[in-house]
């Protein structure tokens, strides 16, 4: 399995549903907070003319002249996204498309739009090879790393089958 963006989140959120997700054992279609995200993702491209755009194995919300945007519920896990946006990045870049990252973050409860801005250097670039390696060979493991349960765990879609 190539690395996308869903793995990239997970190896920052949890490398236990990185695990189960990349050796296909989906528990997401019951999840409530992945049905708000697909809905947030809905609505996003009814609003724009750049809709949703897929390459390869990667899924970017939008693409506007100078931005790639990524397009997310809460900003609960920005490092997550963050790598994620950077892998978006490096995609593009491999194609000869250069953008910035922008990452904004629709708040439940709220009106306004909090965004962040991230671009593709060396260094990140570096870092986000690192990970992508990581997480090749965590997936290649016989079986998935020991959960944490983590406070936000609870709502994970896997959480009943780490006690398994």
């Amino acid at each position: 399995m190539r690395v996308n963006g869903t793995l990239i989140n997970y190896y920052f959120f949890c490398k236990t549903k990185l695990w189960l997700h990349a050796n296909r054992i989906n528990l997401e279609d019951n999840s409530e907070d992945v049905r708000i995200g697909r809905v947030l993702h809905e609505i996003n491209e009814e609003k724009s003319d750049n809709t949703e755009i897929e390459i390869e194995n990667i899924k970017i919300d939008k693409l506007t002249k100078d931005y790639l945007v990524e397009v997310k519920k809460s900003d609960s896990d920005i490092e997550a996204v963050k790598w994620q946006v950077l892998l978006y990045l490096y995609k593009l870049k491999q194609k000869g498309i250069f953008k910035k990252g922008k990452i904004e973050f629709i708040e439940k409860k709220k009106q306004s739009k909090k965004i962040h801005y991230i671009e593709l250097d060396e260094v990140n670039e570096k870092e986000l090879l690192k990970v992508v390696s990581d997480i090749e060979k965590l997936i290649d493991k016989p079986k998935p790393p020991k959960p944490k349960f983590e406070r936000h765990c609870r709502k994970c879609a896997y959480y009943e089958y780490c006690f398994i």
